[in-house]
Parts: C-alpha cells; structure tokens; sequence
C-alpha cells in the first residue's frame, strides 16, 4: 500500500486551525478548507511511486481492479476529503448523471472553456456525496415545508419580503418553491440588497432560529441567497452522523469539520452566497423543488466492526472502524480499491503507522491489515 501525500485547498471559506490541529501542525495564517485524497486531476494525492492518477493512469487494472474498471472505468471512482468550513459555503446543487453528460456535451460543442467563469460542467460525471462529521457540523438541505419557510420569513416583518410569503402559501408546494427561488434569484439587485439588509437587522433582533440566516447575511450582505436559505432545513449533525446528499438536492455547509467523499467530479450549480456566476436557467432545470425531511445517517456496525453508511449509489462506499486498545487485527483485503484515513489515535495499515490525519492507498486485491488503537475511515467502491 502507499502512504499518501495530500494537498489542502486554501478556499477563503475554510477554517483556520481545523485541519492543523487534525494533523497537529501549526496554522499556517490561511484559510485551510479542504484536504483531498484520491486522483482527481486538480490535486491528486502523490506516493513515493509517483502521483495517484499517474499511477492509475499506467495500470488501471492492477490498481483498481478488474471489477472496478468494468463498472466505472479506468479512473477511481470517488473523491475523498477533509472537510474545514470555517465560514458558510455557497448554497449549491448537483446534475445527476444525465444532466452532467448532456451539459458537458452542450458546452464543449459550443467551445466553453473548461476553466472559464461561466462554465458550469466542468465533466460528464454526477457527483453524489456524503459529509460524516468529525465535531459538530452545522449545515442546510433540502427545502422544508413552504409554510414552514413562509412563518420563518414571515416573522422578520419586512414589507418587501410579503409577496414571497403569499407564493409559499399557494399550491402545489413544488410550484410555489419554484416561483419563489425563481424570483429571488432574478429580482432587482438593489432592492434585492436593501430587502436582505432589512432582513438582516430583523434576524439579529430576533435570534433563536433566524441566527443562522443572520450570520449568513454578515458573511454575504445583499446576497438573495441569504433569503433562499431560509427555504432550506436546518441539519445539525454530531461527530459520527452523516448525510447523504443527492441529485438536485440544494444544499450548504455552515461550519464543522467532517470527512465527505464524493463521486468524482467538479460539476456545481450555485444557488447564491457566492459572488461566482449563478445559471439561473440550468440551476432552475436541474433543482428538485420538492420538500423533504433530512436522513440523519448513523453506521450500521458488522460483527466484524465495520461501521457502513448506507447510501444508494455505487461509485463509493464510506464505513469506519473505531478501535479499542487490544482489539485484533482486521484484515481489509478486497478486489476494489481502498483509501484508508486515520482521524484519531495511532492505528496502523499494514506496516504503515498513521497518525491523526495520515491515509493511505490499498490497490484493489493487496493484502490490508488494520491493527493498533483508533478510529479509520474506509473509502472503496460497491462492484
């Protein structure tokens, strides 16, 4: 197996001291948001036999296995992080895999380049993902209830924000979310900063549940997807809770440390807090404007320790070991490749010794032992 050396990304939303003190270094003065492990073409982990898509890229077979490329090709599947949010990131949502594969077709066609501001699929690949928390991780998903939304929008009296409480009260419930984030995202960018500021004011009055909203307008003052927020349920996870986040399903991380992996790609479509361009036409085709409740995912444990969160798809598949002091090895060998994350005590791989932070690369089929004291993440695929 290979020890990996993974690059954090230094995104302006991410925390300060989150991820140094996961790995028990300094801060460094920058923001540190995200740590990737994989062979994403954008920061791919690196080995002492060279970078991890190099590696992949020479032999997909042996480092991947057969039933892996069968299935996904010859590429690693998932894409795994830790995650530091510091500051609130962009409400956004994924394409399933249709939409991404006609919307990279579209614009390539029309010659968009790839790393343009306006582009927005970067890859034909969807991008499920699952976000495990590590501390208490604060966060919205999914739109809740319109009358729900309308009470929450309705409380902070501002006249201007009237007209978007009657449409939440109309039905059916997935037109009257539509028309409301429809007209938010395409009002009048003036009106729209003296409504959020006035909304701003009345939150911080208020505190209780509009805090959160009134945190998000310091952040992102005159930005419509303060109000959009509102829209969305609030999720609040403890260190070991997960949640699944799928196709069309909008969403925004707040704050909190957690492992996320991901099918993948780069493919996001911003609903607001961001000062990056918003499709609004492609944002409204691919959102699913329907209320839910948020599964709060917990692991299912196996007699052999194994603590899986179970989700629907197949390009990863995320569990964790927590192991006690004297616990017996565990043998991980299997035909499909594996990430292996250490983010507490000093467990060991094989004959690699991981401390908080450190992870390694299991090509599919090799021996993979796991002993010591900790807790590990176990990033594969489902073929």
């Amino acid at each position: 197996m290979d020890r990996l050396v993974n690059t954090v990304r230094p995104y302006a939303w991410g925390s300060m001291t989150a991820i140094p003190e996961l790995l028990g270094i300094a801060p460094s003065g920058e923001p540190q948001a995200e740590m990737w492990m994989g062979a994403h073409p954008g920061a791919p982990s690196r080995t002492e036999r060279g970078s991890l898509n190099e590696l992949i890229d020479a032999d997909p077979v042996r480092e991947l296995g057969q039933r892996s490329v069968d299935k996904f090709g010859p590429r690693l599947p998932f894409l795994l992080k830790v995650l530091a949010a510091g500051a609130p990131l962009s409400l956004q949502v994924h394409p399933d895999l249709a939409q991404a594969r006609a919307g990279h077709a579209a614009e390539e066609a029309a010659g968009v380049p790839v790393d343009a501001p306006h582009r927005t699929y970067k890859d034909a690949n969807h991008k499920p993902e699952l976000i495990c928390a590590l501390t208490p991780f604060d966060g919205l998903c999914g739109f809740r209830a319109p009358v729900e939304a309308a009470d929450l929008i309705a409380a902070l009296g501002v006249d201007s924000l009237k007209p978007y409480v009657d449409l939440l009260h109309a039905h059916p419930e997935e037109a009257a979310l539509r028309e409301v984030l429809t007209a938010l995202l395409t009002a009048d960018p003036d009106e729209m900063a003296h409504t959020v500021a006035e909304a701003t004011a009345a939150a911080d009055r208020l505190g209780g549940a509009h805090a959160p909203y009134a945190s998000l307008a310091h952040h992102y003052p005159s930005d419509p997807g303060v109000i959009a927020a509102m829209l969305l349920n609030r999720v609040r996870l403890q260190p070991g809770e997960a949640l699944y986040l799928g196709a069309g399903v909008p969403h925004a991380y707040l704050d909190g440390l957690g492992v996320e992996i991901m099918a993948n790609s780069d493919n996001v479509l911003r609903c607001g807090l961001t000062p990056k361009h918003i499709d609004v036409p492609e944002l409204l085709r691919v959102v699913r404007f329907e209320p839910v409740d948020p599964t709060v995912l917990r692991p299912e444990a196996s007699p052999a320790g194994e603590e899986v969160y179970d989700t629907p798809i197949d390009e990863f598949r995320l569990s964790r070991f927590v192991r006690a002091e004297g616990a017996a090895p565990t043998d991980l060998t299997g035909p499909t490749p594996q990430i292996l994350l250490a983010v507490a005590g000093r467990p060991t791989a094989g004959e690699v010794a991981l401390a908080p932070g450190e992870s390694v690369f299991v090509p599919a089929g090799e021996r993979a032992e796991l002993s010591g004291t900790g807790t590990v993440f176990r990033a594969t695929v489902v073929a």
